[in-house]
């Protein structure tokens, strides 16, 4: 009686366990979402896969500084499609951009992206990593 206590308990934190990973891989806790940083840069290479589409980029906060290899998060590419838009060559590697993003609260060089705008035409896009699900991704062109 004993042995098949143990099997159900094991079997309720194993189930518990993997619902925990889901959960927190879905939280964005770990962006300051008071704050809000620009840099100015060139991208390095976007990663158009799921579950969030990256883009590196080497930036700096002001003119003159020295830059530095940045990672922004983004939702996921369906997402990012059906909110209109975007697609995969919409940012591309050697695009000179201005950024918009919520800072990494352990202070390493990356966030949630809120708005990238590509210097060279003016256009910009958006995406809200915690509106994952919403259809409020949308690309605007500068007037």
């Amino acid at each position: 009686m004993k042995f098949k206590s143990l099997i159900k308990l094991a079997t309720l934190l194993i189930a518990f366990t993997g619902s925990m990973q889901v959960l927190a891989h879905h939280s964005t806790t770990m962006f300051d979402k008071d704050k809000i940083i620009t840099i100015t840069g060139v991208v390095k290479e976007v990663q158009w896969t799921n579950p969030h589409v990256a883009i590196f980029i080497n930036g700096t906060f002001k003119e003159g500084d020295t830059p530095t290899l940045w990672l922004m998060e983004m939702t996921s590419p369906g997402n990012l499609v059906r909110a209109g838009g975007w697609n995969r060559n919409v940012v591309k590697a050697g695009d000179k951009v201005v950024v918009d993003f919520n800072p990494l609260r352990n202070g390493n060089k990356g966030g949630a992206l809120k708005k990238i705008t590509l210097v060279d035409t003016g256009k910009y896009y958006t995406a809200d990593i915690r509106s994952q699900e919403s259809a409020n991704l949308e690309e605007r062109e500068q007037k």
